[in-house]
């Protein structure tokens, strides 16, 4: 069996950036489970309260990112270095402190994020 066949290398660095609205940028790549995702956030930016199907991890390398989950009024904080796991069907939202760039990974794929049809995101004005 050539297995070779179903393998793929990706350089960040040869990915178009998708300017999402004017706080949110990403590349990403994705697979038949898992999409993967960069995310560069200026302050203010991220994402109003939703939820999705998927389970989410958000790794933070640089900055800090402010979650509410659910109805909660508390906020969390993940800063870099630190991983926020959500599990699919939990509402929740985020807005970064200042600038932060992120690894978001789904399962299932993001296929609204890779198909940009993500009005969500693309419509969020801070």
């Amino acid at each position: 069996m050539n297995t070779l066949k179903s393998v793929t290398h990706t350089r960040w660095d040869d990915l178009p950036r998708d300017e999402v609205n004017p706080t949110f940028g990403r590349k990403l790549v994705s697979g038949e489970l898992i999409t993967m995702a960069q995310v560069f956030l200026a302050p203010g930016g991220g994402a109003p309260k939703h939820a999705h199907e998927n389970e989410q991890f958000s790794y933070v390398v640089k900055g800090t990112l402010r979650f509410w989950i659910g109805d909660e009024e508390r906020p969390i904080d993940v800063k870099a270095g630190e991983v926020l796991q959500i599990p699919g069907q939990v509402p929740h939202r985020a807005e970064a402190l200042d600038d932060v760039f992120a690894i978001d990974v789904f399962s299932p794929p993001r296929w609204d994020w890779v198909n940009k049809t993500d009005a969500y995101l693309r419509n969020h004005q801070k």
